[in-house]
This record gives C-alpha cells, structure tokens and sequence, in this order.
C-alpha cells in the first residue's frame, strides 16, 4: 500500500521518472517507465537490481552494445494479423534493424558458457530470433531501406522499362526546348520541370499558344504557365502506367512478405516485449551514471538525488545523510533548527526507499543496506481542502487514522512535523499517544518534530530514538548533517537574535518561557557540541590504529621474507662452502703433484698458477653471498627496530655508529712464525700461519689453506671470536662498516633519463653491482619510453648479468614500460 495517491508527487518521484524517460531510445523504453510499480517481492526487486548493474558492466566491457534498432514495431505486427493489411516499407526496413538488435543482444547474454551475466542471461532465455526474416528482408530491400529491382523478375522488368521511357522523354523534351529557346518563345535558361508528375516547359502566357500542348499549371503570380508538349504526352502517360505498375508489383511483394510474417508475430512480439526490457534495463543505468548511483549492495549514507543535481548545477555539493533504523530502534525522531533539512531528510529516505522497490538505482553507499516494505506512508504538506471541509490539522489526523489502521512491521511511516497545526500542548500530548500507537504496532517511521515531550519520549522509550540536524551557534548556519543519538534544538533564540529582533523581546520572550528551558536547550546544544568533538577524535584515533595495524602487519610480513630468504641464502652458502671445501684439498694436491711432475718448469708452473688463481675467484663468490647474508641481517634488524619504534611511538630511532678498528698491527722487525695472525699486504681478510718452509708459507683463511710467499704478508690483529664477531668470518671490521655504510644509503632506483647509451650502461652496471653487495632482491631503473632504445639496450646488458633473474615493465599504474623492475638473486 502507498500513501496516499500524491506520494510519488511529494516524495519528487514524478521528476525522476521524467529523467528516466530522458534516457529512453524509443516508445517501448517511456512504456515501461509509466508502467513501473512499487514491489514488495524481495528477490524480484534484487533481480531487478542485477540486470542494471550486469548492464552497466556490459557497458564498460563491450567495445559497442547493439543499441541501434530500438523500433517499437508491437503496433504494426498487432495490424498485419489481419488477413489482407500488408506493412509498408519503411515497416519492413525498421523490423528487419530492430529483429537484427534482438539477435546481436541475445548473442551476447548467452555467448559465454560462464555466464558473466546471469540476471542478463536468465532474462534472455527463449527468446526467439528470426534470422531467415531478416536475410528475407536483406533480398527486398538495399542498405538504404529501399526496394531493390532484383526484389522480383517482374519489378526489375518495369524499372527498366520506366527508365528507358523516361530517357526518351527528357531527350524529346530537351530537343523542343532547344528549339523554343532558338525561336525566342522560352528563355535561355529555362529547364524542363515537373507537375503532376509529368515534365513540362515554363512558357510565357503570352506565348503559350506558339508551343502546342497542354497547360498543365501556372505560377502563383500568373507569370509563367507550364505546357506539355504534345509530342510527350503519349510518354509521360506510358510513364504514368508504368510508375502503377511499380507501385502494384511492390505491394504484391510486400504482401508476400508480410504473409511470411503474420504466422510469426506472436513470437515476434514476446521478442520485442524482451528489447522494451532491454531498452528499459539500458535506460536505468544511464539514468544511475547521470545521478552518480549506486547498484549493487546498496558506507551508511545517502543524498537526495534530485538535491544533487540542483546543487551541482549551481556548483555546490550536497551534504550526505547517515541514517540508520533496525528492529531495536524502528524509529527515529529528528528534530532541529526550521530550514536545517529535516523535511530534505525525510523526504530522501522515501524517496530513496521507493525507488530501490521500484527497481531503480539508489545514490546510496556501497555498504548500505535497505530493507524491504509492503505499505509506504507519508504525511508531510498542508492537505487543507475546503471542498472536503479539511482543515490543516484536521487533514494530519485524518493521515494519523490511517496510518493507524496500516502500521505493522512490514510499514515505513514518514511524517513531517508530527503533531503540528493545532494548539501545542494538546498537539503534544495527541502526537505522543499517537507515537505509543505506532511503537506497539511494530512500525518503522522517520518523524520530525519541534515538541520537547516527543523528544523525551523517545529518550525513555525502547524501539525510539533520538536525532539531531546540527546547527554551527558559532556561524549561525545549519550544517545539513543528521547526528542520531541526541535531540537536536531549534536554536530559537539564536535565529531570532541573528534576524534581528530586539533583544528586549527576546528577553521578556525568554522569561515567559523560563530561565530553567533555555538553559537546559543551552545545555543539550553543548552536549551535541562535546559529542560531536568526541566522536571527531575517537574517529581520528580509530584511522590511526588502522593505519598502524597495517604498518605492523606490512612489517612482519617484510621480516618473515627476510628470515625465509636468510635461510635458504645460509643453506645455500654452506653447501657451497663444502664443496668448496673438498675441491680445494683436491686442487691442492693436484696442484702438488703437477708441479712435482713438471720439474718445476715455469710455463707449465705459470698455468697451474693460473689456474688455481680461477678456483680463488670461485673463493671470492663465497665471500660475496656472505656479504648478501649480512646485508639481510642488517635489513631485518633495521625492521625490527622500526617496528619498536611503532610501538613504544618514539620520534626517531637513535643510531649508534662503531668506530672502525685498525685491523693492521705494527709489524715487528723480527721475521713471522707458525700460529701468528696475518693477512696478505694489500687486502683485508685475515688468517694464520700454519707452518712456514723457507720463503713460502701455508695460511688458513677461514676454511680454505694456501701457500703465500712469506715477504708477501704482514702481522695483523686477531680477528674476534665466534661469539663477539658480528659479521662473516671472511670479512674484516673495515669491509663490515663499508658494506653497513653502503647499505644503510642504498637507493632502489636509479634514474638514467637523459643519458647517453654508453653513460647509462656505466651507471646501470655500477648500480647492479652495489645492489647485489648490499643484498637487495629487487631494484628500479627509470630510462623513460621514447622511442625504446635506452630500454632495449639496458635490458640486453641485463640478460648477461649472472644475478639478474628477471627484467620486465612496472606496472602501469607505476611508470609503465618507463620503468624497468630488475629482480635479482
């Protein structure tokens, strides 16, 4: 049930389907906006929902929907079906484009077996499509919608025999001209013309009797008379004939064709039911991009969306309403300041409401959620009638009584100033026992009100709560915003005051009311500012948890990947290392027994130096993923002290620098013995002495064991334990801090814009190259599009670095194929 019959006229239902009728294609689409209802079956309305959003999406995802032959022809296939009516041609050509439409959107609802579009694909089952009408439409007829001369034997017979006639006439026609022109009976730039269908000469009326013929027509002035001349009277009569004869073989043919249609127009018109569906559905969701809706599950707020566009026209912004009823609170009483939007909200809530059962698009959030009513009522308005002897109180009681015979839980009630137009005490007290009515009953209702017992009464009453539209004091403004929880006031004494009523009035209005009532209206406005000042910050701070829940979250996310690739970056180190390992005492002896084979010779001694100085290279690799490993560790540790930092919300995390330690002892001038620590002059990593034979040495790097020449090494510092040593054994405290250093400044991108091909590959390899030592898994080089040359250059050094394992585009949202994301190992 709706409420009364003027509710859509109240509520501003007549403006949108005006809007929607806007965005119909044809008399089908405004048929089915004037026949759409209020609903009250839920999964009806749902369906309804989902075809306009499946078609929104289609929209978006088709290059081009078929949208071109939206003809009504239900009139025309209602007509044929009597025996003897054939349809014209322009009939023929808009039913043949319209049955093409119908085909083209049916192939693309059922083109998927996934089906995309469900609500779409239910929606065009059964329906038939008529493919030989339409390739018999395509013989009749050419691309302009004009009957073909191959339509039949005998219409491609008579066109020729019309147009070889014709010929003959205007050559006739155009020798008596030229004659008439020599004789000075017609001027030289006179042409034949038509009247009546027939070609005839302009001649002067003084002249016409020199031309013999028939005078068919005169100028309006009586200037000029058009003759036929008697030589092509015969023609033009036999041109007559034949145009008959064109006309009756058309027909015929269209009667045959309509005969091949008349047994099909029951199917025919299920079909064009379905496209008036279609234009409707199209129409809907051009209609939701016009008002900015939403259609699919309909954050918690709402705009009136006739509001919008007045204001967007006007460069404003509507303030959205968040409103909120459930079965523990059905009703809400607003009150609040006149002009604050008390009336706009509760006409967006049945507006908004009538619309979502009437299948339409809401300008609603994508959170939202609206319940499904069977009866929809309002009272807002002076419905005063003297006719009916109404007056305006007596129209609201009358609205009252029938809300009351109506409401249950399946009722939305919407009454603008409940209990108004009669003395205020007593309007109070009816408007509340009316309220007790409707809370017993189980109704849902949006109610506004000035009356301070109703705002009481909901305060005390389970199933009635409270609501407020604010008012800036400050400002004196309204702010358009509906604050649920609290009364609101109507700021009397400050509008009047602002308006500007002398104050003495205002004074004496003030003590007739009572000091007691404008302090307590003071009071609750300091209670909804306070309120509002609250909310504002317990809001900020719930952002700033979210915001550092996420950080955290990111965080461990980071640590964890960390720690997995620690481990497989050790696993792997320490399978090297062993292999390393057993080559090493394998080289050595073989090295050994080369050498002792060779008789020392220096060529091949040269080579076998050689290529032990190659297996010494692979040494160094092992020292490099060591470097990795730290860089990692460094990284994790970096992590988790930001992450302390999160929590204990320190400013900054204070840093602490080591000194480096001078690695490099004094040498002594006595000479080096087994069991001291050395390191070879020039480099930083530090190992003892075995045992020394005359001018070579053995050292123990580590897990490795060389002969060095003695006068090539140098005493240096023990390096520290296992248990204070911060780094790899292999590394010095120097190579430590530099690689900390390096890391700590690293830069992920490097920017080669501008630069020569040979500048940017000098930079792009120095950049991959400190990215591998500080253990980065991933880096970007920005060489910008162009014309590609700098990226394909860049991209072909890439693939012939060893620790490069992948190079693609950024993504788009992220530069594109400007940019290039460098993974490495």
């Amino acid at each position: 049930m709706i409420y009364p019959q003027t509710f859509e006229e109240k509520i501003g239902m007549t403006e949108i389907r005006q809007m929607l009728k806007q965005q119909c294609l044809s008399t089908m689409g405004k048929e089915r906006t004037d026949e759409m209802t209020f609903l009250t079956h839920g999964p009806r309305i749902r369906t309804l929902h989902q075809q306009v959003g499946e078609f929104v999406r289609i929209e978006a995802e088709v290059d081009e929907f078929p949208n071109h032959g939206f003809f009504d022809m239900r009139p025309m296939l209602r007509r044929i079906r009597v025996e003897g009516i054939f349809m014209e041609v322009d009939e023929m050509w808009n039913l043949k484009r319209a049955l093409d439409t119908i085909a083209a959107i049916v192939k693309l609802f059922r083109a998927d077996d996934e089906q995309p579009y469900p609500a779409l694909h239910q929606l065009a089952e059964g329906v038939a499509v008529f493919p030989a009408v339409s390739k018999r439409v395509d013989a009749i007829l050419d691309k302009f919608g004009q009957v073909k001369d191959s339509a039949s034997p005998e219409l491609a017979k008579i066109r020729a025999d019309l147009a070889r006639t014709e010929g003959s006439v205007g050559r006739i026609l155009n020798s008596l001209l030229r004659a008439a022109q020599q004789d000075g009976l017609v001027a030289s730039d006179v042409t034949p013309t038509m009247r009546d269908g027939r070609l005839v000469i302009p001649v002067a009326p003084a002249l016409k009797r020199k031309i013999k013929g028939i005078v068919h027509d005169e100028s309006a002035t009586g200037k000029t008379v058009f003759i036929e001349p008697q030589e092509v009277v015969e023609a033009n009569n036999r041109i007559r004939e034949l145009e008959h004869d064109e006309r009756r073989e058309v027909i015929r043919i269209l009667q045959e064709f309509t005969s091949l249609v008349r047994p099909l127009t029951p199917e025919m018109l299920q079909s064009f039911e379905f496209l008036a569906d279609i234009e409707f559905i199209r129409a809907k969701a051009h209609f939701a991009r016009q008002i900015d809706a939403f259609t699919t599950t309909v954050p918690q707020i709402a705009v009136h969306p006739l509001l919008r566009l007045t204001l967007a026209r006007h460069g404003k912004r509507v303030v959205p309403l968040d409103i909120k009823l459930s079965r523990r609170e059905r009703i809400l009483i607003i009150s609040g300041p006149n002009a604050g939007g008390k009336s706009v909200c509760l006409k967006t809530v049945g507006l908004l409401q009538y619309m979502l059962q009437c299948g339409l698009p809401v300008t609603m959030g994508e959170n939202s959620r609206l319940g499904i009513f069977e009866h929809l009522m309002i009272d807002i308005g002076d419905e005063q009638s003297i006719e009916d002897e109404l007056s305006t109180y007596s129209s609201h009681l009358l609205n009252m009584k029938k809300m009351m015979q109506q409401a249950d839980p399946a009722t939305l009630l919407l009454i603008d100033e409940f209990g108004g137009g009669t003395e205020p005490q007593i309007g109070g007290a009816m408007a509340e026992a009316v309220l007790g009515r409707f809370v017993r009953q189980g109704a849902f209702a949006v109610i506004t009100t000035h009356y301070q017992n109703l705002k009481l009464y909901a305060d005390r009453t389970d199933g009635v709560v409270n609501g407020a539209m604010l008012y800036d004091r400050h400002l004196m403004q309204a702010l358009y915003r509906l604050e649920i929880g609290n009364p609101g006031s109507s700021f009397a004494v400050e509008i009047a005051r602002k308006i500007g009523i002398p104050e003495d009035v205002i004074n004496e209005a003030s003590d007739i009311v009572g000091r007691d009532y404008i302090d307590a209206d003071k009071w609750l406005q300091d209670i909804v500012r306070d309120k509002r000042y609250w909310e504002t910050k317990r809001q900020n701070i719930h952002a700033q948890e979210k915001q550092m829940a996420q950080t955290m979250e990111r965080y461990e996310t980071e640590m964890a990947d960390l720690q997995r690739q620690r481990k497989e970056i050790l696993k792997d180190a320490k399978e090297k290392a062993a292999q390393l390992l057993a080559d090493a005492n394998a080289r050595i002896e073989n090295t050994i027994r080369e050498i002792r084979e060779a008789q020392a010779e220096k060529e091949r001694t040269r080579n076998i130096r050689q290529q032990f100085e190659e297996f010494r290279d692979e040494v160094d690799d092992v020292e490099q993923q060591q470097d990795k490993e730290d860089a990692i560790v460094r990284k994790m540790k970096q992590l988790q002290e930001r992450k302390e930092r999160q929590q204990k919300r320190k400013a900054e995390r204070k840093q602490s620098s080591e000194q480096p330690v001078d690695a490099v002892a004094q040498t002594a001038p006595r000479p080096l013995a087994a069991g001291e620590t050395v390191r070879i002059k020039g480099q930083a990593s530090v190992g003892t002495i075995e045992s020394i034979k005359g001018s070579q040495a053995i050292v123990i790097f580590g897990l490795m064991r060389t002969n060095v020449l003695v006068n090539k090494l140098q005493r240096a510092t023990p390096t520290p334990s296992k248990e204070t040593a911060p780094g790899a054994s292999f590394l010095s405290r120097q190579t430590r801090d530099l690689m900390r250093e390096k890391s700590l400044h690293f830069n992920q991108d490097i920017d080669v814009r501008g630069m020569r091909g040979d500048e940017a590959l000098n930079a792009v390899t120095h950049f991959i190259d400190d990215a591998t030592q500080v253990g980065m898994s991933r880096v970007r080089i920005l060489h910008g599009t162009g014309t590609g040359i700098l990226r394909n250059l860049i991209r072909q050094y890439l693939k012939t670095v060893p620790s490069v394992v992948d190079a693609r585009d950024e993504h788009v949202q992220f530069g594109g194929a400007g940019i290039t994301v460098v993974d490495l190992a």
